[in-house]
């Protein structure tokens, strides 16, 4: 006698997208000063100086700034977005 077919299982809860608006905006905050710097040739000159200092080393200088601010602002992006799925699934969030 033939088995009798499997009931399904019920669907799992309907999670959020992985790849999300805001997460790709915490992705471009990490990788546009991974990508600025990498590209040495872009920025390997003298011309313009800023207050005598050559323009190969005020641009790093800058993106140091910049760099710290981009990584800041997807540190406080991820704690929302984490905060968000939290809510989401009903987690008290006391972590």
């Amino acid at each position: 006698m033939p088995a009798p077919p499997e009931t399904p299982e019920p669907a799992p809860k309907s999670q959020p997208p992985v790849i999300t608006p805001i997460r790709v905006v915490i992705g471009l905050c990490l990788f546009i000063p991974f990508v600025a710097l990498l590209w040495v040739s872009s920025y390997s000159r003298i011309e313009p100086t800023l207050v005598g200092m050559p323009f190969f080393y005020w641009y790093q200088m800058m993106w140091v700034v910049l760099s710290a601010a981009m990584t800041m602002t997807a540190y406080k992006l991820v704690k929302r977005d984490n905060a968000q799925r939290r809510a989401a699934r009903g987690e008290d969030g006391a972590r």
